[in-house]
C-alpha cells in the first residue's frame, strides 16, 4: 500500500471526507437560516399588518400589537392604516369581543377627538363595526363635544359614520320593532349621550340637511328617536 499509489488514495479520501463535511456544512446552516426566516416571516410587527398586504383574519396576539401600535404612535399615516385594519377586523363577532376585552375601544374613540379629518372618520368606521355588539356600546365613553358631531356644518363622511353608529345603536337594543332590554344609560356613556334630548334634537334639525344622502339617513333615523 505504500508509493505514490497509496498516497494518491489517502489525497483522494481526504478530498472526499471534506467535500463531505463542506455540504452538511451548507445543508445545516441553510436549514437554520430557513427556520429563523420562517420564524421571521410567521411573526409579523404590528406595522407589518396594516400594510395592506395582510389579508387574514387577525388573532388576539396580533390584536394586541396592533392596539399598542395605534396607542403609541403620533404618525397620522400609520394611524389611519392601523383604523382601517381594526375597523376591517371588527366587522368579526369574535374580534368585537377580543378588542373590547384588550381595552381597545376607548383607545379606538380616542381618535374620534384628532384633528386629521381622515383619521376622525377611520376611527368612526372601526366605532361603527365595534358597536353592533352591545357590551361594546356600554363601553363606549366619547364626552359631550361627540355631539358637536352632529352640528350641519360637519363635513358629509363624518355625518353619515356618527348617524350610522346612532342607528346601530338603537337597532341593537330592539328586536322585532319592540324594546328588546333596558339599558342602563351611565353618564358619560354613549347611550347617556345618545338617547338624551339634545341629541334627538340635533338630528331632527339635520332633515333639512342639503346633502340629500344625509337627509335620506336621518329620515330613516328619526322614526327611531
Amino acid at each position: 500500500m505504500g508509493g505514490p499509489r497509496g498516497a494518491g488514495w489517502v489525497a483522494a479520501g481526504l478530498l472526499l471526507g471534506a467535500g463531505a463535511c463542506y455540504c452538511i456544512y451548507r445543508l445545516t446552516r441553510g436549514r437554520r437560516r430557513g427556520d429563523r426566516e420562517l420564524g421571521i416571516r410567521s411573526s409579523k410587527s404590528a406595522e407589518d399588518l396594516t400594510d395592506g398586504s395582510y389579508d387574514d383574519v387577525l388573532n388576539a396576539e396580533q390584536l394586541q400589537k396592533l392596539l399598542y401600535l395605534l396607542e403609541s404612535t403620533e404618525d397620522p399615516v400609520i394611524i389611519e392604516r392601523a383604523l382601517i385594519t381594526l375597523g376591517n377586523n371588527a366587522a368579526f363577532s369574535v374580534n368585537q369581543a377580543i378588542i373590547r376585552e384588550l381595552g381597545g375601544i376607548p383607545i379606538v374613540a380616542n381618535k374620534i377627538n384628532h384633528s386629521n379629518q381622515s383619521i376622525k372618520e377611520k376611527a368612526l368606521n372601526a366605532l361603527n363595526n365595534l358597536s353592533v355588539n352591545v357590551e361594546n356600546q356600554i363601553k363606549i365613553k366619547v364626552d359631550s363635544s361627540f355631539l358637536s358631531l352632529y352640528d350641519s356644518h360637519v363635513a358629509k363622511e363624518i355625518l353619515l359614520r356618527v348617524l350610522t353608529l346612532f342607528q346601530n345603536i338603537k337597532n341593537c337594543l330592539k328586536i322585532e320593532g319592540h324594546l328588546a332590554v333596558q339599558p342602563t344609560f351611565t353618564e358619560g356613556s354613549l347611550f347617556f349621550l345618545l338617547h338624551g334630548e339634545e341629541c334627538a334634537q340635533k338630528i331632527r334639525a339635520l332633515v333639512d340637511h342639503h346633502d340629500a344622502e344625509v337627509k335620506e339617513k336621518v329620515v330613516t333615523i328619526i322614526p327611531k328617536i
